[in-house]
């Protein structure tokens, strides 16, 4: 299921569009091993037919499964995009497909929605990441206890 809108329907008025699409039909690729799209994408727009252009404006929300890039923790990052719009042109170089007097807002949408998934998934701002193995903070430790203070001494004899 993709989400069309019929030119035919709103040439009588504004249309609302709510629901939502699966995320396999939202076709998103995903290279990254952190960010996972499994829920569907929720949408409350409204379409409207201006002179030569389709102008469709609202919200739109898309709930990922990640994995935090410091501690690997899984937690769900939601894009939102409240006040999300998209003015496409119907005629000229720019102009939209147009199919059986239909548009598909998919493209358009899983290239906005792509472009909020987070680079570096986190599941808080002050994640502290992987526990470390050592007991002790390598800045504070003392430069006698170092890897390498042996061979310093090495060094200087």
């Amino acid at each position: 299921m993709t989400l069309q809108v019929n030119l035919e329907a709103l040439k009588e008025g504004d249309l609302p569009l709510v629901g939502e699409i699966p995320a396999e039909k939202l076709g998103i690729i995903e290279d990254d091993e952190l960010i996972r799209s499994v829920q569907p994408l929720t949408y409350n727009l409204e379409a409207s037919l201006l002179e030569d252009a389709l102008l469709v404006r609202g919200r739109l929300d898309i709930p990922l499964d990640c994995d935090c890039a410091r501690c690997l923790q899984p937690f769900v990052h939601t894009v939102t995009l409240p006040e999300w719009t998209a003015h496409l042109p119907l005629t000229g170089e720019d102009a939209v497909e147009i199919k059986e007097e239909a548009v598909d807002l998919t493209p358009v949408l899983r290239e906005d929605i792509l472009l909020g998934f987070p680079r570096h998934p986190l599941c808080a701002p002050d994640c502290a990441g992987l526990a470390s193995k050592t007991n002790g903070d390598a800045a504070t430790a003392d430069p006698e206890e170092s890897p390498w203070a042996r061979l310093d001494e090495w060094k200087s004899d």
